[in-house]
């Protein structure tokens, strides 16, 4: 009888484990999770460590009540975080094609706080910095993509900086600060600013175009702000900084850089009475003198490009009317005449502005609330000159005022292209201002005869003296 041979069992290989594990589909996803589970909680306490880091770091940089003291660690840790401090281009070239648009191309990657109703702005320290400061670095002021921003922790500051205590104002323009309409609208999303936050005003001003640096504003723009803020505006030159590539840092900072974006009508109205009211202390003018007409009316001329051919044919019309209305006064003045008081005691005696589209129109807000502003294009304006031509509609909504309308030359210099051809602008841009007496005449008649009936209505609904309005900051 034969005796069966035994059977052999080779070992099993690694491999074949392998395919014995995943032979069971469930059994594979149970392993993938545990791996998945394993990685997550390798990386939650690797956060939690570095999170621990930065707590104790400051623990022990700034203790309670104590001696700051300093250990190796500490040390260690404030180099750290002063060397991940990084700068970046205040102009980001990235976006020269849209230098305006979403974050703009002024500190591009940083976002500003949204607030319904209330100015865009940035704020640092604040929770959305996580409680960092705001530094810059460069004075370049041919190309903004040489200065350089940065964040960094109080307590780890970039290595040298200089450190700039108070209230530090950013303004960001497009434009220019010279010219009045633009510097304003600069400039006046901080007065909102401090018009809500009980009337701080800052140490210093850091004025940037296109992210170059500027050391001044217009006489009139700097007269404006010393009447808000109660102080001259210091325009900051970081003159004692005698290396360009040294940072400074600032202890708290205010970021403007979309002029009144986001701001709503009530607000803007509220801002301009707030300048208005603080100009005209500030020039000692009555706001309701006793001398003045019963109705004014302003010719607020310019010279130059953009002014009337035949000033005195304008000025006779616009007389002739007025001296149909009892008690209306006819003014006339040309606004590069004027001092700044001079033009704030002029539009406080005007209800009636007249004057061809130009910065000087900007003086509209220092009127009563509800006056009149009657504007004049030369030829050519309508179809070349974009949006922009109607910032003097918007400045009126937004102070409070009445806008009645433009009167446009259909007369002047031809273009040799067609109508809506951009090249035409650089023709119509400096044109001069015909008239037409009798289209004048009539638009004259009728504002001064509304004006006139609503200033008696109002006399009529008066008791006693009206209330003088005061400023709303001290």
């Amino acid at each position: 009888m034969n005796k069966s041979s035994p059977r052999l069992h080779r070992p099993k290989t690694l491999k074949q484990d392998n395919i014995n594990l995943c032979t069971s589909p469930k059994l594979c996803l149970y392993t993938l999770a545990i791996c998945i589970t394993l990685l997550l909680l390798l990386q939650i306490q690797s956060l939690q460590q570095w999170q621990n880091l930065v707590f104790k770091y400051r623990a022990l940089a700034s203790p309670p009540n104590c001696t700051t003291t300093t250990t190796p660690d500490a040390e260690s840790i404030s180099q750290k975080l002063r060397d991940s401090v990084t700068f970046l281009p205040l102009k980001d070239l990235r976006f020269a094609n849209q230098p305006l648009d979403g974050h703009t191309w002024f500190m591009s990657s940083m976002y500003d706080t949204r607030e319904e109703g209330e100015v865009q702005h940035q704020q640092f320290p604040s929770d959305s910095s996580k409680g960092r400061l705001l530094c810059l670095k460069g004075r370049d002021t041919h190309d903004g993509s040489w200065n350089y921003y940065a964040l960094a922790w109080p307590e780890a500051l970039p290595s040298n900086a200089t450190l700039m205590k108070g209230l530090t104002f950013v303004a960001y323009n497009h434009y220019n600060f010279d010219n009045i309409w633009h510097g304003l609208s600069a400039v006046m999303p901080f007065v909102a600013w401090h018009r809500k936050n009980n009337c701080e005003t800052p140490a210093r001003w850091v004025l940037y175009h296109w992210g170059e640096l500027r050391f001044n504003m217009g006489t009139w723009l700097n007269t404006l702000m010393e009447a808000t803020f109660g102080q001259a505006p210091y325009i900051e030159g970081f003159r004692d900084i005698e290396d360009d590539g040294r940072a400074v840092c600032f202890e708290k900072a205010v970021v403007m850089r979309h002029n009144e974006g986001g701001m709503s009508r009530e607000r803007r109205m509220e801002v301009y009475d707030l300048i208005r009211c603080k100009a005209r202390v500030y020039c000692n003018v009555s706001v309701n003198q006793e001398e003045g007409p019963d109705i004014g009316m302003t010719l607020l001329m310019r010279t130059g490009a953009r002014s009337f051919r035949n000033d005195t044919a304008v000025i006779r019309i616009f007389k002739k009317e007025c001296n149909k209305v009892k008690g209306c006064r006819l003014m006339v003045a040309y606004s590069n005449n004027l001092t700044v008081c001079q033009q704030v005691k002029l539009m406080s005696l005007t209800d009636i502005l007249i004057s061809p589209h130009g910065a000087q129109l900007t003086n509209m807000f220092l009127m009563d609330r509800n006056s009149s502003v009657m504007e004049f294009y030369p030829k050519g304006w309508l179809k070349t000159a974009g949006v922009g031509q109607y910032v003097y509609h918007w400045i009126a909504s937004w102070s409070g005022m009445r806008h009645r309308g433009d009167w446009r030359d259909p007369d002047g210099e031809t273009c040799p292209y067609s109508d809506d051809d951009n090249r035409c602008m650089s023709i119509y841009k400096n044109g001069l201002i015909g008239y037409n007496e009798t289209h004048f005449a009539e638009w004259a008649k009728n504002v001064l005869n509304d004006v006139k009936t609503k200033k008696s209505e109002e006399e009529a609904s008066k008791h006693g003296s009206a209330p003088i309005k005061t400023c709303d900051c001290s």
